[in-house]
């Protein structure tokens, strides 16, 4: 059977948004490598953040998940590996990944979530999963996109969850 290469959902809220959080934090646990980029791209306000933070909560950050639109890059140790997440509004290019650690960051033990993806869209082309966040009225229009073979399993065992 061939996996999902798109999955496009309707949130009405915010408490839609957190909640397809903890389902692909659920789902990542269970299917994603050892090494992971998901992109979430979409206008301010869109609820990139709101996303991010219910997923990393959802995977276990016991503390605050501090928004990384001024650090560039927040990173957190959940179990054997680390979530690193990444905020380009402010970068310029590619170049100024390197600042950042950004090859060594896409290793093995290392899932990376990146918001304003669209800023360094060479690089973005290389993620796993993409989503996109636009208004829809009040509500949200969810497109996630699997990129490679991972991202389109993570697809499919959200598509089986019901997501």
């Amino acid at each position: 059977m061939r996996e999902p290469e798109q999955l496009t959902l309707a949130l009405p809220d915010e408490s839609a948004t957190r909640a397809f959080g903890g389902a692909l934090a659920r789902t990542l646990g269970a299917v994603a490598p050892s090494a992971f980029l998901l992109t979430l791209q979409g206008d301010l306000g869109a609820g990139k953040t709101t996303l991010a933070r219910a997923l990393l909560g959802a995977l276990g950050v016991a503390g605050p998940v501090r928004s990384p639109t001024y650090t560039l890059l927040e990173s957190y140790p959940i179990g054997g590996r680390v979530v690193h997440h990444l905020d380009w509004y402010r970068l310029g290019g590619a170049e100024d990944l390197e600042g950042l650690g950004f090859r060594e960051l896409c290793t093995a033990g290392h899932w990376l979530i990146v918001e304003w993806p669209e800023r360094i869209p060479a690089v973005a082309a290389g993620a796993d999963l993409a989503i996109e966040l636009r208004y829809e009225g009040v509500a949200r229009r969810l497109t996630a996109l699997g990129r490679t073979v991972a991202g389109r399993r993570v697809l499919a065992a959200l598509s089986e969850d019901g997501a």
